[in-house]
């Protein structure tokens, strides 16, 4: 299984034939949604930096999509006129199915929580995600992250945009996922707590994780204020950058 980071969320996994692209935006910088803060950080329309220039080449060769939820940073306007006008096929919460249906999307497949379906030959289930700790998580609408298991690869778990709750905890340490991915940046609106896992969350995901961590969702949106950097320092003082990928966009790795 090959990972290619391209921007934020947005990654390809390839596997076999197989090119499953990952939340996409796509858009160029500034064209994916407005800035999420005015004041807290610097006000800036997003994206803040351009796709990897062998970012569309990849995103060409996409045999069908996942979506974790319908934020800008993670389904914008480019991305939408892509999977309209290829139909690739989508699959997505049962919850976002009517929304992407009215934008012309080819949605081929719903998926619930903790309820396995088939996927490409292996199987997915859906797992619940909390995008934000206390009262902001409600109006920021349902997310929901991937454990996903195909033929001969490694398991990978996409925890999308989440803080740390009990059912993280659970895939963690009862699914023993081979590659856990988690978004990393710390999103911050100007009022309200994180929408994303503060440090020592991150670091607990890290250290729970049983396998490998892919570090995403960093220095592509103005609200999220977590450098590389930062996570990379922190993740060498509890001795675990060994078992941590923070790819640069268009980076890519296999498993």
């Amino acid at each position: 299984m090959k990972i290619h980071h391209l921007r934020n969320a947005t990654m390809i996994i390839e596997t076999g034939d197989k090119v499953i692209l990952v939340d996409p935006m796509l858009g160029k910088k500034g064209t994916a949604g407005p800035t999420f803060t005015l004041f807290r950080f610097k006000a800036q329309r997003n994206p803040i930096v351009d796709l990897p220039s062998n970012a569309m080449k990849l995103v060409e060769k996409t045999t069908h999509c996942l979506l974790t939820h319908l934020h800008p940073d993670h389904l914008d306007k480019e991305a939408e006129n892509f999977l309209r006008s290829k139909q690739i096929p989508v699959i997505c919460s049962i919850k976002d199915e009517d929304a992407l249906l009215k934008k012309g999307l080819k949605v081929s497949q719903t998926i619930e929580y903790w309820i396995s379906n088939p996927f490409l030959g292996g199987k997915i289930i859906g797992i619940p995600a909390v995008h934000g700790y206390g009262f902001v998580a409600k109006p920021m609408g349902n997310v929901m992250g991937f454990y996903i298991e195909l033929p001969n690869e490694k398991s990978i778990y996409l925890s999308a945009d989440t803080v740390y709750t009990d059912d993280v905890h659970k895939v963690l340490t009862q699914l023993k996922p081979e590659v856990a991915v988690v978004a990393c940046g710390t999103a911050q609106l100007d009022i309200f707590q994180p929408l994303l896992m503060r440090m020592d969350d991150i670091l607990k995901f890290v250290k729970n994780a049983p396998n490998q961590v892919v570090a995403n969702h960093l220095e592509a949106v103005n609200h999220c204020p977590t450098t590389r950097q930062q996570l990379k320092v922190e993740v060498s003082k509890i001795g675990l950058s060994d078992k941590v990928f923070i790819p640069k966009d268009g980076e890519s790795k296999v498993f």
